[in-house]
Order: structure tokens, then C-alpha cells, then sequence
């Protein structure tokens, strides 16, 4: 799975600047396993062009990083991701997409400080990197959903996927294409509902699944 996005992009000239009145700025994180296509969703959903931060990878990293399952991939972030996305006139999304190694795992922490929910970000092909993003999150108490990202692999069911992640039955989990930008943002809406539903009633038990 290669990181072009499957949907137009606007030109530089038609983005719309930030406007003056914009005063409420909301964050956002997308986490997950090395190569689960992070870097991609936020360069898909962002109305401006992200700030990446990525370098190439080389035959030396490979003894650090576990590359396994991500043979084709050739870049890596090595700080983060960072997007915009205008919710109205005094409303924005800020996006910041975490690096997925475990040598940059030290940079979670400060990522998830003053996030209003995270994306953690799946490739059922290596599942068991997902683990240590849920871990953290869940130590923040911060609100998530998981998204699994199409890699063209093995399906499994909703089921299988959450008892290999040992999932809260609150927790919302969905399917995406991380290239596009149509599905990068029905996973941002699911998130902003599942922190609605979240911060609407103190009660757990009247929040539904998802799938």
C-alpha cells in the first residue's frame, strides 16, 4: 500500500486561510505500529499541505526497526505528522500523526498532552503492534476508536480483531483506506461522536458499538 491518496486535492490558490476568528483549536492524534499508514491519513484529510517530517529509510535502520510485513515501505516519520482541518468559523482541527517505532515511543507521551481523542491506527497484518498504543492511551484515559487500515491482507472479523486487542466492547472500531480522504474522514467523525457520546453521559452503558 503505497501513500498516494485516492481523492482530489485542492490547489495551494483554493485552500482558505485560517480565518481571524478561529479561537478554538482541537487536537487530534493518530497513533499506531510502524508503517500503518499514519503519515498517509493525516496527508489525506488535511486541508493544508502537512507538515511531515520523514526521512529515508535506510539498509542501517533495519536492524532497529522491525521491518517485517512493511518490505515496500522507503520512508519513516522520525518526529511527527501534522494537518488542519476547518470545522467552522471558530473551530479547528489540529492533526498530528505520532511516529510508529519504538525508538520514538518516548514522544507519545507529550503528543497525547491536551488531546481531545486519538485514532490508533491498525494493519491486521501485525496486530501486536497496535498494543502499546492502546496501553497508553488508555493509562491517559484518553478517548479512542481503532481503525483498521486496507493493506489488501488476511480479513478477520470485528470479533477476532477485538479479542486480539483485548477491546473495551465501548471502544469503536472501524474499517478505512488511510489513502482516502472520504474514509480518513468518516474515521474523524466516528472519533468526535465517540468523545460526544463520551462526554454526554457520564454513563457508559448507553453508549452503543459501532460493529
Amino acid at each position: 500500500m503505497d501513500s498516494a491518496t485516492s481523492d482530489p486535492r485542492p490547489t495551494d490558490g483554493a485552500r482558505t486561510l485560517l480565518g481571524s476568528s478561529a479561537d478554538n483549536g482541537l487536537k487530534i492524534v493518530v497513533v499506531g505500529g510502524f508503517g500503518a499508514g499514519k503519515t498517509t491519513m493525516v496527508r489525506s484529510v488535511s486541508e493544508i499541505r502537512p507538515l511531515n517530517t520523514e526521512e529515508t529509510m535506510t539498509q542501517a535502520g533495519e536492524a532497529v526497526d522491525d521491518v517485517s510485513g512493511v518490505r515496500g515501505k522507503t520512508a519513516t516519520t522520525v518526529a511527527f505528522d501534522f494537518g488542519r482541518i476547518t470545522l467552522d468559523a471558530r473551530n479547528v482541527l489540529y492533526l498530528f500523526g505520532a511516529p510508529g517505532q519504538e525508538r520514538f515511543w518516548f514522544l507519545w507521551d507529550r503528543l497525547f498532552s491536551g488531546t481531545l481523542g486519538a485514532v490508533v491506527l491498525v494493519d491486521t497484518r501485525r496486530i501486536d503492534d497496535s498494543w502499546y498504543a492502546i496501553d497508553r492511551l488508555e493509562k491517559h484515559g484518553t478517548p479512542f476508536i481503532v481503525a483498521c487500515n486496507d493493506f489488501g491482507g488476511p480479513t478477520f472479523t470485528p470479533q477476532q480483531i477485538r479479542e486480539a486487542l483485548d477491546l473495551d466492547p465501548h471502544v469503536p472500531l472501524v474499517n478505512c483506506d488511510a489513502r482516502s480522504r472520504e474514509s480518513s474522514k468518516i474515521v474523524l467523525i466516528t472519533l468526535v461522536e465517540h468523545i460526544q457520546a463520551r462526554y454526554a453521559s457520564p454513563s457508559r452503558d448507553s453508549r452503543q458499538e459501532l460493529v
